[in-house]
């Protein structure tokens, strides 16, 4: 029957049902609630955590397989060339920033709040068992899977805990019956490996929130040098909790470069040797960044910029060196040295006149072949330097304010017409020169060698690198680990009306094929110890059975 009634106007109150006996029946619980309740369950399941730790390693791999804006840029925008079509699609999927993505962010939310709320609970349980007593023996010890039976003289249950325990088994005597259990290793190395993982996740997220990145090509040559400021950086990116003002002060020169590649044109080593603050120079390789004070150098890429030097129609002469990105594994690069404020009339006033820029687009070959088409590279290293220069003279579209890249011409400005091509295509070799159809000229005067260098500070690495090894130490035990438990219990000769009779039966807890060769080799050492012990009515001791049930 109700017990509360809902007046006109009044909030309906949830209300309490009585049976027939007057017993209170079951309580209604909210939809709601119960619907966050079940959905906690589900999510904090060892299930869901599988999963979701499934999903990530899944949603982790085209962090490796894609290049990443975040490691090196350079390679996305190469990437944009040869895929024009899939790139875009892939770059809205957030497949070039994956690891900064909402949907790679929401596993891994998901997968610590899965862990938290899976390995808690296991924590206070397993706590509890350690600290517990084992269980009562069962009454019918022969349904066991190992069972034996022993006569006097063997002792009695306080002698057999003792034989256990030294063993170092966990032992409880009750009365005649003897518990023991062993194999806690087992579940606290397979919680200490889930601890583990929540280190490394945790790591992980500290690292994103407190660390920062940048990305640098860097010339060689005192006058390429860079400092550790955001502006200074081609790429960069900062955690939320990180300013630019955190960044510390230090200046990187590249002093020299030193590849070596097999007859194959594969690369065998990379080494930088780089001048930091005006110090002694310091080396470093792929394999072995370079540890700053707060940040750690890392060796990315490496490539070549070619010296060209342009002299205008009226007599001056300037020189840039650019860096030319490499398109395939003999280092044949592609890239543009432009010269903005050539062809200033000196009568004019030195007014630059924005119509008659220049800019060279080339194809540089580390080893060119000895005949056409000189289009790629017969090696990467440079054993027959060339370099194939395509002249265009107009706007290069340097002052509209618009963002562009420095390694390729505004194809914008190349098909409005605002930027022409000027005669043809030409190969020059170190030292030699090509003249324009206005008097100017172009000349090759070699190369600089340039790494590309990520620059970065990760505070959560170490918490991430010492979950790893606990967690491998934590994955070893929950291996090795075997729980299992044996029982003894003892009855008196009163109450058989003959010797004192013995049974013990053992239980392993998982699957563990040496347990029957264990628990035989317990019965022999209860064995052992009553041999030893003085038996009180002079029997000797038998073994009544010893088979082993499977």
């Amino acid at each position: 029957m109700d017990l509360k009634k809902t007046l006109p106007g009044d909030r309906p109150v949830a209300t309490e049902e009585r049976t027939s006996a007057g017993a209170p029946g079951p309580r209604r619980v909210h939809p709601v609630l119960a619907l966050l309740r079940n959905s906690w369950r589900q999510l904090t399941s060892m299930r869901t955590a599988l999963i979701l730790l499934f999903l990530l390693a899944v949603a982790a791999i085209p962090g490796s397989v894609l290049p990443q804006r975040s490691v090196n840029i350079e390679d996305v925008n190469r990437y944009f060339i040869e895929n024009p079509d899939l790139a875009p699609v892939l770059d809205r999927l957030g497949m070039f920033e994956v690891f900064a993505s909402v949907w790679f962010s929401a596993i891994y939310l998901l997968l610590f709040t899965s862990l938290v709320g899976c390995v808690v609970p296991r924590l206070a349980e397993h706590w509890r068992a350690m600290r517990g007593a084992p269980p009562a023996a069962p009454a019918r010890l022969e349904r066991l899977p190992q069972h034996a039976t022993l006569t006097d003289p063997v002792g009695g249950a306080e002698e057999i805990g003792a034989v256990l325990r030294k063993r170092r088994w966990r032992v409880a005597v009750r009365g005649d019956t003897v518990s023991a259990e062993k194999g806690y290793l087992k579940e606290s190395g397979n919680l200490l490996f889930h601890f583990a993982l929540l280190a490394v996740l945790a790591g992980v997220g500290f690292g994103s929130w407190y660390g920062w990145h940048g990305n640098r090509l860097l010339v060689a040559g005192q006058d390429t040098a860079f400092c550790n400021t955001l502006q200074q950086f081609d790429e960069s990116g900062l955690g939320p909790r990180v300013n630019s003002a955190d960044l510390p002060r230090f200046c990187v020169e590249l002093t020299d470069f030193e590849a070596e590649f097999l007859p194959s044109g594969q690369p065998s080593s990379f080494k930088a040797t780089v001048r930091v603050d005006d110090g002694p120079p310091r080396a470093f390789s792929v394999n072995s960044p370079l540890r700053l004070d707060g940040a750690s150098v890392y060796l990315l890429g490496h490539g070549y910029a070619p010296v060209v030097r342009y002299t205008d129609r009226y007599g001056q002469a300037q020189t840039t060196v650019a860096p030319f990105l490499s398109i395939d594994g003999m280092l044949t690069s592609e890239g543009v040295a432009a010269f903005p404020d050539a062809n200033v009339d000196p009568k004019a006033g030195g007014e630059r006149d924005p119509n008659a820029q220049v800019a060279f687009e080339g194809l540089y070959l580390p080893t060119a072949p000895d005949e056409p088409p000189f289009t790629r590279s017969a090696y990467p290293a440079e054993r027959s330097p060339a370099l194939m220069l395509w002249a265009y003279r107009g706007n290069l579209g340097l002052d509209a304010g618009i963002p562009g890249s420095v390694y390729r011409l505004d194809q914008r400005q190349v098909d409005s017409g605002r930027l022409k091509r000027v005669g043809e295509a030409k190969l020059l070799r170190v030292g030699e020169k090509m003249t324009l159809d206005d008097g100017s000229s172009v000349e090759f005067l070699g190369t600089r060698e340039y790494a590309t260098l990520s620059v970065r500070h990760d505070p959560g690495e170490e918490i991430a690198l010492g979950g790893a090894a606990i967690g491998l130490v934590g994955l070893l035990l929950s291996l090795v680990g075997r729980r299992r438990r044996v029982f003894f219990r003892v009855t008196s000769p009163s109450t058989t009306g003959r010797s004192s009779l013995v049974e013990a039966g053992g239980l392993p807890r998982t699957d563990y094929s040496g347990f029957a060769e264990e628990f035989k080799q317990i019965i022999e050492a209860v064995e052992r110890a009553g041999t030893a012990a003085p038996a009180p009515d002079g029997g000797e001791r038998a073994m009544k059975e010893g088979s082993v049930k499977r």
